[in-house]
């Protein structure tokens, strides 16, 4: 019987997408982090019991925005961020640098 081998995610991607720094896994992991805010902000309007067009109203933009950020097909600049969390949520933005 042939066990499974279990590898961690890092492991899977350094296999199928190179060490980091390298230009594929750099691309991979810039996705994964407009991915991830596009579904932070997602669940922070389904937590005020928002919906995209009262979200784009409160921000002075349109729900087609709101849904190409929440999905993934639109980068957002940090400004727009701060006005949607701010103004949109009545949430406050973190950043943080890692080194």
């Amino acid at each position: 019987m042939k066990k499974n081998k279990r590898i961690t995610l890092d492991e899977f991607k350094e296999k199928h997408y190179g060490v980091i720094g390298s230009k594929r896994r750099d691309e991979l992991e810039s996705g994964y982090e407009n991915f991830k805010l596009g579904t932070l902000l997602l669940e922070a309007r389904l937590e005020k019991g928002m919906t995209q067009t009262e979200l784009a109203e409160k921000v002075g933009t349109t729900k087609s925005y709101i849904s190409k950020i929440e999905n993934n097909l639109k980068e957002v600049r940090i400004s727009t961020l701060q006005k949607i969390v701010h103004a949109g949520l009545g949430g406050q933005l973190e950043l943080s640098i890692k080194l």
